[in-house]
């Protein structure tokens, strides 16, 4: 099994938020600064990666009939326990992603990937998978955030010590990039570059696949 190929599908083929528009409400809510964004992805991709694990060591004493309730309560127990990190640790990073650490419990994605691919296969595969699908989230959401902060208030980092005045000081933005439809008009941009790009992919795959078939009769005709 080739662990890059399921790290890398999670970054672009199976991006959560912009290819398969899963887990959109972190993505309006909480990407109002890269600082929020990334704190809430680095939750996810932690989340999703534990419980893959745990679902793919326990899959074979859970009855299928059952495994929802199951995987949701291995959900809520890792954000618990995540939570808690975070309100000894990181107290910061706790008290501005506040009540959206909670709703991580019914993100889809998380429980997408114990149903789709965690029940499925082993432990390892199934770790690499949560870490790719997280790390594809998190990209995303640092990517909305940095957008709507730099072009909202000229700054990146806004509120931390490392914050950057990227455009001058006059610089007055547009109040819609740092509101929830500006996270609206982000994500549309984007989900549509990448199915235009996923699109040229599949046509170039496609053009591949008939030239080496052409080559193939050929070969075949000649002998």
């Amino acid at each position: 099994m080739n662990y890059w190929e399921i790290f890398k599908k999670g970054i672009f083929e199976m991006n959560p938020i912009f290819r398969l528009a899963l887990s959109l409400c972190p993505a309006l809510a909480v990407t109002s600064t890269v600082f929020n964004a990334f704190g809430m992805g680095i939750c996810v991709t932690a989340v999703i990666t534990a419980n893959n694990i745990v679902v793919s060591l326990i899959k074979n004493l859970v009855n299928p009939k059952v495994r929802v309730p199951v995987f949701i309560t291995s959900i809520a127990t890792i954000v618990t326990l995540t939570i808690l990190v975070l309100e000894a640790y990181a107290p910061s990073i706790y008290k501005e992603l506040g009540l959206y650490l909670e709703l991580v419990v019914v993100f889809a994605i998380i429980l997408a990937r114990a149903e789709v691919f965690a029940m499925k296969n082993g432990v390892i595969p199934s770790a690499i998978d949560g870490l790719g699908m997280g790390a594809g989230f998190a990209l995303a959401m640092v990517f909305i955030g940095a957008v709507r902060e730099l072009f909202g208030t000229g700054m990146l980092l806004s509120g931390t010590s490392m914050a950057l005045q990227v455009f001058p000081e006059t610089y007055n933005g547009p109040m819609i990039m740092i509101l929830a439809p500006g996270a609206f008009l982000v994500i549309g941009l984007m989900i549509g570059m990448f199915n235009v790009i996923g699109e040229y992919q599949d046509k170039q795959a496609a053009l591949k696949a008939k030239a080496a078939s052409q080559l193939t009769g050929q070969r075949s005709e000649a002998v």
